[in-house]
């Protein structure tokens, strides 16, 4: 049970110890899908629940291409560029539908895979993952100021054992609220910044197949 602030503070310091893949911990030559999965759990292993958990599986990576998440691999290998895109979906998947990230990918896959944009996957990639630690430095803050205000929570509870559990359960309560509405802002940006254009380009698609048949 969470009973004094060293132990959250002590959960905190492990997530600090995160970090994230570097472009330049990725290979620049072509992997196989072997070695693809073998990169991202040795990578991504600080991240695992259970140590048992697989982070990405071969199955995965085939439905990811035939769901149009991932462009298909150039004769059984994976490029720097699918490595950046399977790490994003590992992010995305934990709170987001296939269908979300599908919308969100489409976009990203047709602009900006491949070398024929000035800004490349890797540019993305680079200026996304480099707020990473101020943003872990907020987070921790905003961890510990909820850890305080759970700890002012059933102060009456007489039995320690009952307190203390009311005050985890509200500990997690204020936690899933702060995801609930983020993932309720990103589900908008998906709703009415990202499909209304997708569904446009594809009215449009459908209009100039039908005009030339």
């Amino acid at each position: 049970m969470i009973s004094n602030e060293n132990y959250v503070k002590q959960i905190l310091r492990s997530m600090t110890r995160m970090d994230y893949i570097k472009p330049d911990d990725i290979p620049n030559i072509e992997l196989y899908m072997d070695q693809v999965t073998t990169f991202m759990d040795e990578h991504l292993k600080s991240y695992k629940r259970f140590d048992d958990d697989k982070l990405l599986t071969k199955t995965m990576i085939n439905n990811y291409t035939k769901n149009n998440l991932l462009p298909s691999p150039n004769k059984k290998k994976y490029s720097k560029e699918h490595m950046l895109l399977l790490i994003f979906i590992y992010y995305f998947k934990s709170f987001l539908s296939i269908s979300d990230i599908q919308t969100i990918f489409g976009p990203l896959t047709e602009k900006f895979y491949g070398d024929h944009n000035s800004v490349n996957l890797e540019d993305i990639y680079q200026e996304v993952f480099s707020f990473e630690k101020n943003q872990m430095e907020h987070l921790v803050r905003d961890v510990i100021n909820q850890y305080h205000q759970a700890e002012q929570t059933f102060t009456e509870v007489e039995k320690e054992e009952d307190r203390e559990f009311l005050e985890t359960f509200s500990f997690i309560c204020l936690l899933s609220f702060d995801v609930y509405v983020k993932k309720m802002i990103i589900e908008h940006l998906i709703d009415h910044r990202l499909k209304p254009k997708q569904d446009k380009k594809e009215n449009e698609r459908k209009e100039n197949k039908g005009k030339k048949e």
